[in-house]
């Protein structure tokens, strides 16, 4: 079950669409908060829990994780805990932040692009 905060909120404001929330990663920024550092933090170990920072990867390595976070994301994004999925959400989004970097002229498929008009 998600939380109020993670939610952003009690019940839909009259007049709302229940059905059309904000997705997971609009909501990311309301999962910015201290208890999502806190439960991120360093280990005991001091290593960081969300991996190795993405600038640090090889190519082949962060492809790999990018496969391994994508192959992972419904049943995160259904399953887990709240912190769990706020911690995928952001470690998602890093290492795809840092991919877009590598490869700012990465080939755009035609075919995925959607008509104007």
């Amino acid at each position: 079950m998600m939380t109020e905060s993670v939610r952003g909120g009690g019940s839909p404001s009259p007049g709302s669409d229940a059905g059309h929330a904000a997705s997971p990663e609009q909501r990311v920024a309301e999962w910015d908060g201290d208890h999502v550092h806190a439960a991120a933090g360093p280990d005991l170990d001091g290593t960081d829990l969300l991996g190795v920072d993405p600038a640090e990867l090889t190519d082949d390595d962060l492809i790999r994780e990018l496969h391994s976070l994508h192959r992972t994301r419904l049943d995160t994004l259904r399953h887990a805990a709240d912190t769990a999925l706020a911690n995928h959400l952001r470690r998602t989004a890093d290492l795809e932040t840092e991919y877009l970097a590598r490869h700012p002229g990465r080939e755009i498929d035609p075919s995925r692009l959607r008509d104007g008009g």
